[in-house]
């Protein structure tokens, strides 16, 4: 018999047990407000799922909870098809607003000063 060198006893699980594992894919952030955004992948998301989603946002890096709320293919090249996704933010934090407002603000700013 092998040495079990867990700290935790396994128990076998006797028919099904259903789980997911969330990995961080990256994605293209196509149009953004407050409240949400539009984004391209390589995969489909399901309608009304929950993710974890990271934005860099110039030198800020935050993390936040969002919902699909409609998603498409958007483009079917060869074998790459790319679905186009509106996610909406989940309660994000005072802090998480806050920065997401900044970035957006400074955007504007600096897309209207680039336009005179």
């Amino acid at each position: 018999m092998e040495d079990d060198k867990r700290d935790t006893e396994r128990v076998a699980i006797l028919g099904e047990l259903q789980a997911e594992i969330m990995v961080f894919e990256p994605m293209l952030i196509k149009e953004m407000s407050r409240s949400g955004a539009t984004v391209e992948t390589r995969f489909p998301l399901a309608l009304n799922s929950l993710h974890e989603i990271r934005l860099t946002l110039s030198r800020t890096s935050v993390i936040l909870k969002a919902r699909v709320v409609h998603s498409r293919i958007s483009d079917v090249d060869q074998d790459i098809v790319t679905y186009r996704t509106g996610i909406e933010f989940i309660e994000p934090s005072d802090r998480v607003a806050a920065a997401i407002a900044e970035f957006l603000d400074t955007l504007k700013v600096t897309r209207s000063i680039g336009a005179k």
